[in-house]
C-alpha cells in the first residue's frame, strides 16, 4: 500500500517538475557579474605590516636559537616569547626614529 502511494506521489511529482522549473528560470533576474574591489592605497598599513612582518622574522631567529641553546625560560611559550620580543623590538625602533 505504502509502495503503491509513494509511486503515485512520485509520478505526479515528476509529471508537474518540467511545467514549475522552467517558470521559475525565467522570472529569475540575471545575475550581476562579480566585480573585484581595487585595493585601498594604504601605503601605511603596508609598511606597519612589513615591520611587523620583519619583528616576527626577528624574534622566530631569536626563538629557534634560544631553545635550541636551552635558553628559554620554562613555562615560555611562542606567543609568550613573541609578545616580549615584539615590544623590545618595537621600542628599539622607536629610538632609532
Amino acid at each position: 500500500m505504502n509502495r503503491t502511494i509513494f509511486s503515485a506521489f512520485l509520478a505526479a511529482a515528476l509529471m508537474a517538475a518540467p511545467l514549475v522549473w522552467p517558470a521559475a528560470a525565467q522570472t529569475a533576474a540575471p545575475a550581476a557579474p562579480a566585480t573585484i574591489p581595487a585595493p585601498k592605497a594604504t601605503s601605511k598599513t603596508s609598511s606597519a605590516v612589513a615591520a611587523m612582518r620583519e619583528r616576527q622574522k626577528k624574534c622566530g631567529a631569536e626563538w629557534k636559537e634560544a631553545k635550541a641553546a636551552g635558553k628559554v625560560e620554562k613555562g615560555m611559550t611562542w606567543p609568550k616569547y613573541w609578545s616580549a620580543c615584539n615590544k623590545r623590538l618595537k621600542a628599539a625602533d622607536a629610538k632609532q626614529s
